[in-house]
């Protein structure tokens, strides 16, 4: 029970965020997406180098 109040927090939270700061949500998200970038960069130098 107590984790699906988190939960639900947690994205209550998210949405209050995107709907006031929505430059700062975007900035969030392109990090965000560049980090998975990186990594899956990463993730093939390794699968090449075997």
């Amino acid at each position: 029970m107590l984790r699906k109040i988190i939960i639900w927090a947690v994205v209550i939270f998210v949405i209050y965020y995107l709907a006031t700061d929505p430059t700062g949500a975007g900035s969030l998200l392109h990090h965000a997406f560049n980090g998975l970038k990186e990594a899956g960069h990463q993730m093939t130098k390794f699968v090449n180098s075997l």
